[in-house]
């Protein structure tokens, strides 16, 4: 999932507000383009053009109401998408609606269906709107289940998942491969009963272990140069500008950017802060969690940051 950012000396990109609605059974609606538009005959996520003097979130209210006639009650910034088409810059701003009043109908003659989340990748869309599809099924919490006594990881797990946490990342590094078999063994089907997704560490000694997908530590990342075949999810430890677009250029469907805050695990390490993981954050065409100090009091923080949400290792154990 992989977008070019558009260079300072090309014209000012097209801005676009985008609207990811979801309904009570977590479906969304996406909606097809006249075949006579730029990109026709590609499915979208509704949305359209920012007029001057509006504001993303007046311009999502708008168009939401014109294409679909139904009200935005409540938007969260998702994702800011910055793309080059041939001869057409686009900077789509991405919120995530989940609150809306009305029962959407086509104003504009156009096709639309409520589609699950998770089917998303089965429709064609734009390049540009790729990112946003792995924006639109990732939730806003992601942790991170660190080294323990090997007893209490199932116990650590059982405790993340009974919080409604739906995606983990193993990150078991000291274990033996035979603890970690025998972990995954029984920790894969636990989380599909809980509809979560189960991450493996790169570092871990059973890396191939039968799981959801793989998340590279900055080491690993940068050594990786084209996505692994066969992987479902790929997520990537980043901590610069660098690390960031490089997890894009190899395929990365997430990344977490670390450390935001001061934390246990490293106190001589000074955070980004929230200002720097702003403006790094708004450089990356993929989702990225916030990781370092993170509390769940955090997460509002986060996404107005313009991140995917929070990653932690104690948040969701306390």
């Amino acid at each position: 999932m992989t977008t070019q950012k558009t260079p300072c000396t090309q014209q000012k990109p097209l801005q676009v507000a985008v609207g990811v609605v979801k309904n009570s059974a977590d479906q969304v609606l996406i909606s097809l383009r006249d075949e006579a538009a730029h990109q026709g005959g590609l499915w979208e996520f509704p949305g359209g053009k920012i007029e001057e003097g509006e504001t993303a979130g007046q311009a999502l209210q708008r168009e939401l109401r014109e294409e679909l006639d139904i009200t935005v009650m409540a938007s969260t910034p998702l994702i800011t998408i910055n793309h080059q088409y041939p001869g057409l810059a686009v900077e789509l701003k991405v919120f995530l609606v989940d609150q809306f009043a009305g029962h959407a109908k086509s104003c504009e003659g156009q096709a639309f269906k409520w589609v699950a989340a998770n089917e998303l990748a089965h429709y064609a869309f734009p390049k540009a709107n790729r990112p946003i599809i792995a924006a639109a099924q990732l939730p806003s919490c992601y942790a991170i289940l660190d080294m323990a006594d090997e007893p209490m990881l199932l116990i650590n797990l059982q405790k993340i998942l009974a919080k409604g946490i739906t995606l983990v990342q193993a990150r078991l590094k000291n274990l033996s491969g035979e603890a970690v078999g025998r972990f995954i063994e029984a920790a894969y089907p636990l989380c599909r009963q809980y509809g979560a997704l189960l991450l493996m560490n790169s570092a871990v000694a059973c890396v191939d272990a039968h799981v959801d997908g793989i998340h590279l530590t900055s080491r690993d990342l940068l050594a990786t140069h084209k996505r692994p075949e066969n992987c479902r999810w790929l997520a990537a430890s980043c901590h610069n500008l660098a690390d960031l677009q490089h997890a894009e250029k190899i395929g990365a469907d997430f990344a977490v950017l670390a450390p935001v805050l001061a934390t246990q695990t490293h106190p001589g390490v000074t955070g980004l802060g929230w200002q720097q993981f702003t403006e790094l954050v708004a450089q990356a065409n993929l989702p990225v969690y916030a990781l370092g100090g993170m509390q769940l009091a955090h997460l509002k923080t986060a996404r107005f940051a313009g991140g995917q949400g929070i990653a932690a290792i104690r948040a969701f154990l306390d």
